[in-house]
């Protein structure tokens, strides 16, 4: 009987290694039909691990694309090159004082290849509006909404 090379991962150690293994692939710059197999299930075994050990539903989308910054080596500036937009809008969705459109949710899903939903729920946004109140906030709320002062 053969013995497998990879199995289903089990374990965060078995995890890291997987990783290590196909980013060592990755870098191979001939790459084999069976090279690309093996790319292929790693990525497959990896992403199903991902599923079944990621929070990523109790974090908000705004701490989601910090987290993903983090991860992947990301500045601003790098997310203004994926993004297409300004340096100031990007830097005012990383603190909270715009929210995500569809436009930027869709790219930073395709980007970061993780689902819209985790990029589309509500979080509270700082409004300059109401700011002289203590802890104030609104929602991630559809504009056009006028402000009593």
């Amino acid at each position: 009987m053969k013995t497998l090379k990879y199995t289903i991962v089990k374990s965060e150690s078995q995890y890291n290694e997987y990783c290590d293994v196909l980013a060592e692939l990755l870098t191979d710059d001939q790459k084999s039909k069976d090279t690309l197999d093996e790319i292929e299930l790693l990525t497959v075994l990896i992403e199903k691990w991902d599923a079944e050990h990621t929070t990523l539903s109790e974090a908000n989308p705004i701490e989601l694309i910090h987290s993903l910054m983090l991860d992947n080596k990301l500045k601003a500036k790098d997310l203004v090159e994926i993004l297409g937009v300004s340096k100031g809008l990007v830097s005012e969705i990383l603190n909270y004082k715009k929210g995500l459109s569809k436009d930027i949710i869709r790219t930073l899903s395709g980007y970061f290849k993780v689902s819209q939903e985790a990029f589309n729920r509500p979080y509270k946004l700082k409004n300059p509006v109401n700011s002289h109140f203590r802890d104030a906030s609104v929602m991630n709320t559809p504009k056009g909404i006028e402000f009593a002062v």
